[in-house]
Formats: C-alpha cells, structure tokens, sequence
C-alpha cells in the first residue's frame, strides 16, 4: 500500500511490462500500477499493438484497468488473453452489469480496439515470434501464472500461488525448469504460513525451493503483503539470500521493487 513505510518497494498493486526483442509488449495484470504504466508507455509515443495477460480477477490485480484503458491513443490495438474470466473481470471494473456503474466511462465508450483470445488456459500463446504457456495457479477460485520465451531467454511469472506440498513444489518447478528468471509470490515468511493454509500464497523459503530445484539463476520475491514495511521487505530478501548461501544453492534473491527494470542478461543502470 502506497505510504511513507512503501517509498523503497512501492506500494502499487501487480503490473508487470515486458518488451520482447522483436518490439512486442506485453503487460501482466492491471492492479494500479498500471496507472503509471499507461503514462509511460504515451511518453514513448505510445505501445503499438500490446498484449494484457491477466493472472485472475481478484481487485488488486484488475482495479487499475479503467485509469489505463482511458488514457490509451484512440485506436489502439489490446489483445487480452489469461484467465479465461480475463474480459469479464476488466469489464466489471467499469461496467456494473446490475446497473449503477462503477466508472464514469463504459466499456463501450474507449476509443481502443480490445481483441479477448482466450487462449493461454488452453494452449501456447505465439506473439510476434515468442511463445507465451500458461500454468494453472493454487488460489481461491483458480488463475494462471506465464512462462514467456523469445530467443533462448525466458521469463516465469506466478503470483497469487500456494507453495503448500511436495506436489505443489515439483510441478511449478518442473514449470519454470531452466527459466533465466523467476519472479514468484513469497508474500509471507515460512512461520506465518501454519495460519494462512489455503489462503493462495507462498512464503519466500517455498519459493525459493521451487527456483532451486528449477535451476533458476535469479528469484524475485513478489506479492508483498500490504502491511509490509521496507524494513521488513529488506529483511526477507537478506534471510532469503543468507538461507541459499547456507545451502550453497546459486540463486541470486531479491525482493520485486517498483520501477525495477531488469534485462535478461543483465540489469540496466
């Protein structure tokens, strides 16, 4: 949550915005950070054709939608794939189909082009060269995480997932197998888990484990819970970091920060 305690991590809900080699962008869910996104994106003379991917439809990862959706060119091409409950989670955050609204703006009335493929739950997703699979998320009322690869180089994204047995561990790890990146929920420690069981969420030790037996060079800890300070976000990516060294596993850890720009291969300045 946006605050004095959140300025090092950030307080925005999920957004992610991937740009393949080949000029195709991609973004992964429209909590609020995509707010900002959208005004980036019209600083560099817009996003051309872009791909939304939605995890699931809870609030915080669709709630930005109507800020992003209303400050988009006219004519802008959005293809919308993920959750196959994608298109009707983003509509509702306008649309209220019981009547009343809930934004000023309909659906209807964006001067945007918004193609729904419904895809990813089914089979791999092509955009422009690189292939996009989905994997099915532990969480209340299901979701999907992606796996995205362009080149050799390939990105995991799974949030909103429940890293609750051994089960669990090897079927996202054989997922996310030699992935150059994974970014995981780790919202919770490993002591806080015995009393959020079935809540959809992992600790930073499950997750951890996962990039371990995956052969992930690099983890982002990701999903941190509201309450969260950056006092407390740091200490869990240093116990993170001090509990692979101890196993002497070779993961680089780091916890997911705001405005964070990463480059597969490298980290930009």
């Amino acid at each position: 949550m946006p605050g004095r305690d959140t300025t090092l991590y950030g307080g925005n809900t999920t957004c992610l915005e991937v740009r393949f080699e080949s000029g195709q962008t991609v973004i992964i869910d429209a909590g609020t950070g995509i707010r900002r996104l959208g005004e980036g994106l019209q600083e560099r003379n817009g996003m051309g054709p872009a791909a939304l991917l939605i995890t699931h439809v809870h609030w915080d990862h669709i709630i930005g939608f109507p800020f992003f959706a209303t400050g988009l060119k006219p004519g802008t091409e959005l293809l919308v794939d993920g959750h196959p409950n994608a298109m009707m989670g983003l509509q509702h955050t306008l649309d209220n189909p019981m009547g009343g609204g809930y934004f000023p703006v309909d659906i209807e009335d964006l001067e945007i082009h918004i193609k729904h493929l419904n895809r990813i739950a089914r089979q791999p997703l092509e955009l422009d060269g690189a292939i996009v699979d989905g994997i099915p998320l532990r969480h209340p009322q299901g979701g999907l995480g992606f796996r995205l690869r362009e080149g050799g180089r390939t990105l995991v994204f799974i949030t909103d997932n429940e890293l609750a047995d051994e089960e669990a561990l090897e079927e996202y790890a054989s997922f996310c197998a030699g992935a150059d990146i994974l970014i995981h929920d780790a919202q919770y420690a490993p002591e806080e888990m015995p009393a959020r069981r079935g809540w959809g969420h992992s600790d930073y030790e499950a997750a951890l484990e996962v990039a371990r037996r995956a052969g992930v060079g690099r983890l982002m800890l990701f999903h941190h819970d509201p309450a969260r300070t950056d006092a407390e976000l740091k200490a869990f990516e240093l116990l993170c970091r001090d509990l692979a060294e101890k196993r002497k596993w070779d993961v680089t850890v780091e916890a997911a920060r705001e405005d964070a720009e990463i480059h597969l291969g490298g980290d930009s300045p």
